[in-house]
């Protein structure tokens, strides 16, 4: 699932151990990211989501959702549905992943108390997605073409070689798109695995700050079960996000008709 390759952007291996530095030092950035971007994450997922909101007096608001992931060739369905709190109950966001970079991504919010489907429009996607530090964009994989990459260094994440890579837009409508102007990506050296992302924001002078936690195998999957995202500005906290996942299950058996737009009025 694009969750578990971006955002870093969101998001971001093949379970290929590299045998010495030698090795490591031969792989471009470009091969790098490119093996980050054809590891195995599994096919037709379900999953619990808890989403915390925490302000800068460290207030706090829980989110639940549920979430349904089904592969369509190389593109990526994805419907969930808020269930708690009252507020958000019923809160629908439908999204339609194209791997290719010649076609946006289709993403629709169902709004229940207005009874209102908002389609999210390009010049949209960097806005945050239901007052988190992720954005419409980020909930999407990164198309590889749409960035340059350039190996900065090594270093250790948790005791796990990585490699710093730095991510520029390939164009204005890309950094439009995503609000980046750069990131920098945190990459484990054994699985091909995104565990960190620095991302400089076009407005603002802000920048986020991305971390993939508690990553372990399910069904032979790595996955992060944990995903933190704080904005700050000036090296002050404004706010931070944490999204944690449960009961993830993978080559469940999942409709087509379940992601549709009439299917997203419907709710849970």
């Amino acid at each position: 699932m694009y969750l578990f390759k971006r955002i870093t952007s969101i998001l971001i291996g093949s379970f290929v151990l590299l045998g010495t530095i030698g090795t490591a030092q031969a792989l471009t950035a470009r091969q790098i990211m490119e093996k980050v971007d054809a590891r195995d994450d599994g096919d037709h997922m379900t999953a619990d989501i808890e989403m915390v909101l925490i302000d800068k007096r460290d207030n706090r608001r829980i989110r639940k959702m549920k979430v349904f992931i089904k592969d369509k060739g190389k593109d990526t369905w994805k419907l969930q549905f808020f269930v708690s709190p009252a507020d958000v109950r019923d809160t629908g966001f439908l999204t339609y992943d194209y791997y290719e970079g010649d076609r946006d991504d289709d993403q629709w919010l169902y709004l229940p108390d207005l009874h209102k489907t908002k389609r999210i429009a390009t010049s949209d996607k960097s806005s945050a997605f239901m007052g988190s530090d992720f954005s419409y964009a980020d909930m999407t994989r990164r198309v590889l073409d749409e960035w340059t990459y350039k190996l900065l260094r090594e270093s250790e994440v948790n005791g796990h070689k990585v490699w710093l890579i730095e991510a520029l837009p390939v164009s204005r409508e890309v950094e439009t798109r995503y609000g980046y102007t750069k990131s920098v990506l945190f990459i484990r050296q054994d699985i091909f695995m995104g565990v960190r992302a620095v991302h400089w924001l076009k407005e603002g002078k802000k920048i986020k700050y991305q971390e993939m936690r508690r990553i372990k195998q399910v069904d032979g999957i790595w996955v992060s079960t944990e995903f933190r995202m704080k904005t700050t500005k000036n090296k002050v906290t404004l706010h931070k996000t944490v999204m944690k996942w449960s009961n993830i299950q993978f080559n469940q058996p999942i409709d087509d008709d379940l992601f549709t737009v009439r299917r997203l009025e419907k709710g849970i």
